[in-house]
């Protein structure tokens, strides 16, 4: 530990030098060390203001503090403190600190001009809150008042639901008996008063821990999953969305700053149990509808499991320990037999869902052993050879359990008996024994090299039950795992698992039975699940895209409320536009492996690039991107970061040629790009943003991402820009910036909010022509930020040596983009002019080039960069000008015949030489 006098002055060097952090950690040291009180109270104000840099307004306010614990009248502590409470929204008492301030130095400017700022806001805000507390009530008057102007309540209900998303707003309701009196909207059973007393909730809980936990004991718990409950999709998803916002509140998982410090509150795990073992009680009780169990498996679903894998699963084995048995319970349920629990078509999937996010949350085999434990011994309970109904409730378990942790299922299959009991139900005169049972069979051939009874018995068991059964829903299933089977091989040409043709003709009947509207949706379903594996081959993918009635059906499916559809269209796309991941061919490794007699994979001539090009047309003629657009939308369980890469894969493929990117534009592409690149894999992320950039290069932003979706295209762009990141995908993320950058200056700011600049200018260096070009536009575009300018303004940096120099360079765009840069630079700070001269001696040679260039628009900005050389603070600058060859250069242009090919070059020579005889460096002609 040094001596802390020593720390402080090496602190106030660093401060000054603007190297804050360096600046806390000496400050920090020393406060260790120090016992001189006096001493101690100047370290404290001092890290106080490294505090305030830092926007740390509670440390700010905190080491302020105690340095006036030590000196009452120490003014610097006293008006630190005053900043950072007035950040923490605590006018009042930094309007206290500010007044002692004044008094002590009632002629300090910044004193006085601070306390009328703080005196103004203080009276508007109690002006605010008045108003506020009057509107409030006046809201709730006309939504529980006698009078039905339907107009009214709708209006009263929206503005309820506004006030509360501002942090004043919600306290204000808070304050005035309003948790009550959305108690009574909720009491009114109108769907609409519920939506508003709901959503109005929502915003009075987010990101303010201490009035969740209050508005859920006011509320109850019980109460809320009983509104959640009820059987109407929107207040079900509104409920959802509450209990994810006080969920977000107590757990710390909203880090917005509301701009007050964090409230001081009791623990809160006792309320968040309560919730989770809430939430496990809806699954399998029969007074929840379909709607109100599907959102408690989805808050389940993204609260349980951990996101961070250091952290604690205690949550997961908790949930393990008291509602795995629930899960299986509803994973089980047949709609088609009686006494069966409510549920939507996508209940199951989304139980499956939560099933696997449990299991990939289990840190070590013994956790995982006991939830095959607790799985197995759920199966043997239900398994009755005297009771169908729960034999075949056990088997759709285990189907639940393949669609899920795939292992666990599997390991069930293998026990004794399982599988024997599944094909002898495959038998059963029962449909919906048929049913189960292969749809079981269809699931647990999913994972082939882990799935031996059914590569064994699983083709003849198939083919027996689709040619002897009636039943169109049991041969289309039985279709579905033929078609499993026969695409083992993937798109290997040579692996082709049935004879030549019959992968073809079981497609023909699937794309049938898809066209076929006397067909219900469910087992239309099935018919896309088997062409997501045969369209592996790439006679049927060909086949399948030029059924333009089959593409048609199947987009108008993935638009249906039925989301479990949703990965198998995405796998099918995939295939068609050959967007999976390949892996590269070496073609001395396929020599090698010819020479040793090894396997070799195979391309299918209708998987070249020309067939490809083909498709991707006629997919995007039938619909594609509205499809694509809606599934995005989907539920967040069921659309998994693996069908999101998928997704992003389809739209990159789509992307490719630029003539279309109109039409995904048009139908809505652009804007369902933006969750994509922002949520899922990382690599799912990447190829979403690249389809981004492609689309935003070539776009309007205002029309291909309106409102202020725009703003969060930006991220995944800059994103791009990483070294990590192919050329390619530099060069269109560069590409798409500059037209972001070239739209508005706010765009701009939030370009460079998002740290792009460094990466840009870095690529300005780039070896690579085209992408060094794109990064100059781009930085062109950005020159005329104030921000930029300063950097351009920074000594110790070869900045603005790099744009001269690019300007001498042989590429006209290169050169049109690099002088753009430099002639707005040098009119926007006339100091650059000067510096302009310091950082190459090649500057006029550079500058003649450009006032002597062949191309007009090289030439007009080299003259406008001339012009503003004239203009500059340097004295000597105009006078060497003149005294160069440029003088005669701008005699030249500047008495040339009028050209309105060249018209703005000879006009920007006329005005410098104007400005030269303003100057008194030249002299008119006369004669």
């Amino acid at each position: 530990m040094g001596d802390p006098v020593q720390l402080k002055d090496e602190g106030n060097k660093y401060f000054q030098a603007g190297d804050i952090d360096k600046a806390l950690e000496c400050y920090t040291n020393a406060i260790k060390g120090c016992k001189d009180k006096k001493v101690l109270a100047v370290i404290y104000r001092n890290r106080s203001a490294c505090f305030l840099k830092k926007e740390n307004y509670t440390g700010a306010a905190s080491d302020a503090s105690k340095a006036i614990d030590v000196d009452a009248a120490d003014i610097k502590a006293l008006y630190r403190r005053c900043q950072a409470l007035e950040k923490l929204g605590k006018l009042d008492m930094a309007f206290k600190d500010v007044q002692r301030c004044a008094t002590v130095e009632p002629k300090n400017k910044t004193f006085q001009e601070t306390l009328r700022r703080l005196g103004a806001e203080i009276q508007a805000k109690l002006k605010t809150t008045f108003s506020t507390d009057s509107r409030v009530q006046n809201m709730f008057d006309i939504l529980l008042g006698e009078e039905m102007d339907k107009e009214k309540m709708e209006k009263a209900a929206n503005n309820l639901i506004v006030l509360s998303r501002e942090d004043a707003g919600a306290e204000r309701i808070f304050q005035n008996n309003g948790v009550q009196l959305l108690l009574n909207m909720i009491e009114t059973g109108k769907p609409e008063m519920i939506l508003a007393a709901i959503r109005t909730l929502s915003g009075m809980c987010t990101g303010h821990k201490a009035r969740a936990m209050a508005i859920t004991n006011m509320v109850g718990t019980d109460k809320l999953c009983s509104i959640m409950a009820i059987d109407n999709e929107e207040i079900a998803l509104a409920t959802c969305n509450l209990f994810q916002c006080i969920n977000d509140s107590l757990t710390g998982a909203d880090k917005r700053n509301y701009g007050k410090e964090e409230a001081l509150v009791l623990d809160a795990s006792k309320d968040l149990r309560t919730i989770l073992l809430s939430l496990l009680e809806m699954l399998g009780s029969k007074k929840v509808s379909g709607h109100g169990r599907d959102q408690a498996l989805n808050l389940l679903s993204k609260n349980v499991p951990r996101k961070n894998k250091r952290e604690d699963n205690s949550t997961t084995l908790f949930t393990i320990d008291h509602g795995l048995k629930k899960i299986l319970k509803v994973c089980g349920q047949v709609s088609e037999l009686p006494d069966q629990l409510p549920l939507t078509e996508n209940t199951q999937l989304i139980a499956s869902v939560l099933l696997n996010r449990l299991y990939d949350d289990l840190k070590c085999d013994p956790e995982r052993n006991n939830f095959r434990d607790v799985c197995d011994e759920y199966i043997k309970s239900k398994i009755d050879p005297n009771d169908m109904d729960k034999t075949i409730h056990a088997i759709n378990v285990i189907s639940g359990l393949l669609q899920g942790p795939f292992d666990v299922g599997n390991a069930l299959v293998g026990h004794q008996g399982i599988m024997e009991m599944m094909v002898a139900l495959c038998g059963s005169e029962r449909e919906v024994d048929q049913m189960v049972a292969v749809e079981a069979l269809i699931h647990s051939s999913t994972k082939m090299s882990r799935a031996s009874f059914i590569i064994t018995n699983g083709v003849s068991l198939l083919k027996d039950i689709y040619k002897k059964t009636q039943n169109q829903k049991i041969k289309i299933r039985a279709l579905v795992g033929l078609c499993k089977l026969g695409s083992a091989g993937g798109d290997d040409y040579s692996m082709r698992q049935f004879a030549e043709g019959s992968t073809e003709k079981l497609a023909k009947q699937c794309r049938k039975w898809l066209c076929n509207p006397q067909i219900d949706a469910k087992t239309r379903k099935w018919a896309i699940e088997g062409l997501a594996y045969l369209t592996n081959d790439a006679d049927v993918k060909d086949d399948f895209v030029e059924d333009e009635m089959a593409l048609k059906a199947m987009f108008e499916l993935s638009k249906s409320t039925d989301k479990t559809i949703i990965y198998a269209v995405t796998c099918t796309l995939v295939n068609c536009t050959n967007c999976y991941e390949k892996k590269e061919i070496i073609p001395e490794l396929v020599q090698l492996a010819k020479f040793s007699k090894q396997h070799v994979p195979e391309q299918h001539p209708k998987d070249k690039k020309d067939f490809i090009e083909k498709r991707v047309k006629r997919l995007l003629k039938a619909g594609i991107i509205s499809a694509m657009a809606v599934m995005v939308k989907a539920d967040s369980s069921i659309l998994t970061d693996q069908t999101k890469e998928l997704l992003a894969r389809v739209f990159l493929a789509l992307s490719e040629d630029p003539k279309d990117r109109g039409t995904i534009v048009a139908q809505g592409g652009g804007k369902a790009l933006i969750p994509l690149a922002l949520e899922g894999t990382d690599a799912g992320k990447v190829k979403a943003s690249h389809a981004l950039a492609r689309i935003a290069a070539i776009s309007n932003p205002e029309i291909a991402f309106p409102g202020e979706r725009v703003y969060e295209v930006v991220r995944p762009l800059v994103n791009l820009l990483n070294t990590d990141r192919d050329g390619l995908q530099n060069f269109e993320a560069l590409r798409s910036l500059t037209n972001l950058a070239g739209f508005s200056e706010k765009l701009r700011v939030k370009i460079i909010k998002e740290k792009a600049l460094p990466e840009i200018e870095n690529y300005m260096f780039e070896e690579h022509d085209q992408i060094r070009q794109a990064a100059t536009e781009c930085m062109c575009n950005l020159v005329s930020c104030k921000e930029v300018q300063d950097r351009y303004l920074e000594d110790g940096n070869d900045k603005l040596k790099l744009l001269v120099l690019l300007c001498g360079e042989d590429d006209d765009k290169l050169q049109i983009a690099a002088s753009g840069a430099v002639a707005m630079l040098t009119a926007a700070q006339k100091k650059l002019c000067h510096k302009m001269t310091q950082v190459t001696g090649q500057w006029l040679e550079i500058v003649q080039r450009l006032c002597l260039h062949t191309n007009p628009h090289i030439q007009h900005r080299g003259l406008v960069i001339v012009f503003n050389m004239l203009n500059s603070d340097d004295p000597e600058l105009p006078k060497r000008l003149m005294e160069s060859e440029l003088l005669e250069i701008l005699t030249v242009i500047g008495k040339a015949a009028d050209n309105p090919k060249r018209q703005q070059p000879i006009d920007a020579a006329r005005t410098c030489l104007v400005k030269a005889m303003d100057l008194g460096l030249i002299k008119p002609f006369s004669s």
